[in-house]
C-alpha cells in the first residue's frame, strides 16, 4: 500500500485511536491536540494517558499543539474534534490547510444553532476540499487494540472515497464506501441519542425488551429524519446506521450509554459528565436533533423525550410512561 502523510485534528480517545491505527498501518501521522501540555505529554510519554491509556503510540506518530505543523504537506486530514467546536477549530486552522487536500470527518454530531451536519460545516469553512465522512461501529479502544472492525466511508467524490478507503484499510479494519453522506451522518449523530435512551432504561433496571424496543423504534426515528433530508433508507440499515446503533446502545464502552445509565440511576447530568471527564456527543446532539426534526416536520418521540430529560431534568420514569401511553398506530406510520 502507499504510505501517506496524514494529519489528525483532535487528540481525544477517538482521534488518538485513529491516529494510532493509521501509524500502525505505516502512514506518517501528526496528531494535533488543542492544549500544548496535552500534546507535550503524548509526545514525551508515547501514550495518551488521559483519553486512551495503556496503548503505546508508535514512533511514526508525532503529537503537536501547532495546527500548521500538523497540516503541513499532509496528503489527507482526519477531523476528529468534538462536533460543537468543529467550526471554531477549523476557522483557526483553515489558513494552514494545503490547497485541495481531502478531509475525512470522523466527528458525529449536528451543530447547535445552524443545525448543520459536520461535512456542511467543513464545506462552509474550508470550501474546495474533497470531503468524506467516517462511520460505522467502532469503539476507540477496540480499534487501538486491532480488534477486527468494519467501517464505512461516505463521499460524493469517488476519488476521495477510494483514497480514504485505501488509507484506512488494514488487516484489522475493513472499510466500505457509499455515496450517501447525509444518511451516514444522521445515523452517526442520532445513534448517540438512542444510546443515552438505552442507558436510561438500563439504569432504571428495565429489561432486554425495553432496550430492544428503543433500538428498533430509535432506528425508525433516525430513518424518518434521514430520508426526509434525502438519504437512502438502506444506509440506516447498514454499518453506519443499525451497526453503530446496536454497538453504542448495548456496550458500556459507549460514553453516551454511560450518560444514560447515570441519569437512570438518579444522578444529575452535570454529575454524570463530571465523573466521565470526556465529551459525550449525544448530549448536545439531542437538542440539535430535536430542532432539526422540527424544521423538517419529522416526528421523533424518543428524541424529544430525551431532550426533556437532558435540558429540563424531566424524570426518566415519567418519560417511559409517556412514551408507552402514546396514541396507538401502525408500526410503519
Amino acid at each position: 500500500m502507499d504510505r501517506r502523510r496524514v494529519a489528525v485534528l483532535g487528540a481525544g480517545s477517538w482521534g488518538t485511536a485513529l491516529a494510532k491505527h493509521l501509524a500502525d498501518v505505516g502512514h506518517e501521522v501528526r496528531l494535533w491536540a488543542h492544549r500544548a501540555e496535552h500534546a507535550q505529554a503524548i509526545q514525551a510519554e508515547r501514550v495518551n494517558a488521559r483519553y486512551l491509556p495503556n496503548f503505546e503510540l508508535p514512533d511514526n506518530l508525532t503529537a503537536t499543539p501547532d495546527a500548521a505543523l500538523a497540516l503541513a504537506d499532509a496528503d489527507m486530514v482526519l477531523s476528529v474534534v468534538p462536533s460543537q467546536v468543529t467550526r471554531k477549530v477549523w476557522t483557526e486552522a483553515a489558513s494552514a490547510l494545503p490547497a485541495g487536500v481531502p478531509i475525512l470527518c470522523a466527528s458525529k454530531g449536528i451543530e447547535l444553532g445552524s443545525l448543520a451536519l459536520m461535512t456542511e460545516v467543513l464545506t462552509d469553512i474550508v470550501p474546495g476540499h474533497p470531503l468524506g465522512f467516517l462511520g460505522g461501529p467502532s469503539f476507540a479502544k477496540e480499534v487501538a487494540a486491532h480488534v477486527p472492525t468494519a467501517v464505512v466511508i461516505g463521499s460524493e467524490d469517488a476519488e476521495m472515497a477510494k483514497l480514504a478507503q485505501a488509507t484506512m484499510a488494514s488487516d484489522w479494519m475493513r472499510s466500505y464506501v457509499i455515496q450517501d453522506v447525509v444518511g451516514l451522518e444522521i445515523g452517526g449523530a442520532l445513534k448517540n441519542v438512542m444510546a443515552i435512551a438505552c442507558g436510561c432504561a438500563d439504569g432504571l433496571g428495565l429489561g432486554a425488551n425495553s432496550r430492544a424496543a428503543i433500538i428498533t423504534r430509535g432506528l425508525a426515528e433516525m430513518t424518518r429524519l434521514a430520508t426526509k433530508m434525502g438519504a437512502d433508507p438502506m444506509t440506516l440499515a447498514g454499518l453506519g446506521g443499525m451497526g453503530d446503533l446496536v454497538l453504542t446502545c448495548t456496550v458500556d464502552l459507549s460514553r453516551n450509554r454511560r450518560v444514560g445509565l447515570g441519569l437512570g440511576k438518579g444522578k444529575r447530568l452535570h454529575e454524570v459528565l463530571e465523573d466521565m471527564g470526556q465529551v459525550a456527543e449525544g448530549v448536545k446532539t439531542t437538542e440539535s436533533a430535536c430542532a432539526l426534526a422540527a424544521r423538517e416536520g419529522v416526528e421523533m418521540p424518543i428524541t424529544e423525550q430525551m431532550n426533556l430529560i437532558l435540558t429540563r431534568d424531566k424524570p426518566v420514569r415519567e418519560v417511559v410512561l409517556e412514551l408507552m401511553r402514546r396514541d396507538l398506530k401502525h408500526e410503519r406510520a
